[in-house]
């Protein structure tokens, strides 16, 4: 019986992962039995525990998908008294936008998936150059996210590469264009000549989809509908639209050419992983899979095609005007596109949920994290010593602790907090009204550029890393900070410089 329920513990994952979240869970209270009995603040030390321990089951995603664990760590916070439930509860619900827009919008993409890789496979054979490919991912993702929202333009990222590797699948696994599989596991690659095109595919891959990542945060930070954070800065700090893309250009125009730059000087001289190309062998499928489409379209599929593209026209202009909150807008999509293509059955409405639903209850046990951080205020001590420095140097140093509070933890929590401390601080005559707007400035940017640095910084990079193309392109937490070190160095420095010499 006891080695029936080790093996059923976290299932196929590793021993000894096994055994590094059950000492997790042991040690914790025994720890803070140890620091509280010692006089010290047993859940200030305890909470910065809870808060590494999360952050290495995210860096071992590909090991154990990260909610099993920790949702565990997460239960044990709430009974060991480090936060509440209601305090969860009232993230949850600050953030129920975000969620929202995973559970509907994620899904609405899914019906849309003909249209986008239709788009995104005449793009890939038409553009020759790979740096010029990676480019325009990059830029493409900005603007989009720009106006949209990085979430929303990932979840189309994912689903065209999966689109792809689906197509290479199929073909390397002796079936044809007209197979309707969704089974692409790498068992099934079992032709020892395919793996080294394999192995450079997923390469390709994985720089398309990091640089289009990147280009999420390089557009996210210039307006006031790219991030959750951007919004809520905005309203505190009474910025419109135009506003706040003019208060933060100062900054995000010089970070904006630096990452277009890095991604030319990455490809180019393939750097931290990038510069991988595409396999002749593997675009021939591809310009095959092109003429086959084009030889075997049907009606259906043509009349098809026009209602995704209407739908699409429709998304735009939808989010672009903010008529309602984004999750609503999905679910809007949901029902535009099922209702006209015919999708009618319960379990084929539910295969467009399978992708993001893991992730949305990933992201609640997330906000129990941090209810822990809120609750054992981990990151007052940052705070009050950036306010007691000299208002000069205060901007800078809120870019930098803001930067590698979001990098460790979530962007948008950091951002609320800070914006509303020196909102706060503003009332009770602490600061100046110029102090403020500098300040709000050096947040916004700081939570969301610096923050590219690991998977946990931004929601948009954490469903990347978690969802079902990381393991086919083994995209791992490791991989992506490696990958995303070179732009997080240009970024953060050259927003770091145009904060000192505009701020």
């Amino acid at each position: 019986m006891i080695n029936e329920l080790q093996k059923l513990f976290l299932g196929n994952a590793p021993s000894w992962y096994k055994n590094l979240i059950v000492g997790f869970l042991i040690i914790n209270p025994i720890l803070l039995l140890v620091f509280n009995s010692s006089g010290l603040n047993g859940n200030f030390i305890i909470g910065w525990f809870f808060l590494v321990q999360f952050i290495i089951t995210l860096a071992l995603a590909l090991k154990c998908y990260p909610l099993q664990p920790g949702g565990l760590l997460a239960l044990e916070a709430i009974l060991l008294g480090l936060t509440s439930t209601e305090t969860v509860f009232h993230e949850v619900k600050n953030n129920i936008e975000v969620i929202l827009l995973l559970i509907f919008l994620v899904a609405g993409i899914y019906f849309m998936k003909n249209l986008m890789l239709t788009i995104f496979t005449r793009l890939l054979l038409s553009v020759n150059s790979k740096t010029l490919l990676s480019l325009l991912f990059c830029i493409s993702a900005a603007v989009l996210s720009a106006f949209l929202d990085a979430l929303t333009v990932t979840a189309v990222l994912i689903g065209v590469s999966i689109g792809f590797y689906r197509i290479y699948h199929t073909v390397a696994s002796g079936g044809s264009f007209s197979d309707d599989t969704h089974d692409y596991h790498d068992n099934t690659l079992l032709d020892p000549s395919n793996r080294s095109d394999l192995k450079q595919f997923r390469g390709f891959l994985r720089d398309l989809v990091m640089h289009g990542a990147v280009g999420t945060a390089l557009g996210g930070v210039c307006t006031i509908v790219g991030e959750p954070q951007n919004l809520l800065i905005a309203t505190v700090a009474g910025w419109e639209f135009i506003e706040f893309f003019i208060r933060m250009a100062p900054i995000t125009m010089p970070v904006f050419i630096a990452g277009i730059l890095t991604c030319l000087i990455v490809e180019k001289f393939s750097i931290a992983g990038f510069g991988n190309q595409l396999p002749a062998q593997i675009k021939l499928i591809f310009n095959d899979y092109a003429k086959y489409r084009n030889e075997n379209i049907t009606e259906k599929d043509k009349a098809e095609l026009l209602i995704e593209s209407l739908v699409a026209v429709f998304l735009v202009i939808v989010l672009s005007l903010h008529l309602a909150a984004v999750g609503l807008i999905g679910l809007s999509i949901i029902i535009l596109l099922t209702a006209f293509k015919g999708v009618t059955e319960e379990h084929k409405l539910g295969e467009a949920f399978h992708e993001a639903l893991p992730f949305t209850a990933l992201l609640t046990v997330f906000f129990v994290i941090v209810s822990v951080i809120h609750d054992q205020h981990l990151f007052s001590p940052v705070l009050d010593y950036v306010l007691a420095q000299d208002p000069s140097a205060q901007p800078p140093l809120f870019f930098i602790a803001n930067g590698f509070l979001s990098a460790i933890s979530d962007n948008v929590f950091v951002a609320t907090i800070y914006i509303n401390e020196i909102k706060a601080a503003l009332d009770n005559g602490l600061i100046t009204e110029a102090q403020f707007n500098n300040l709000a400035i050096a947040i916004n940017t700081g939570t969301n550029i610096p923050s590219i640095a690991t998977p946990n910084g931004q929601a948009a990079f954490l469903f990347l890393l978690t969802s079902s193309l990381a393991p086919l392109i083994k995209l791992s937490y490791f991989r992506m900070v490696y990958m995303a070190l070179p732009y997080t160095v240009v970024l953060s420095l050259v927003g770091y410089i145009a904060i000192n010499v505009n701020l």
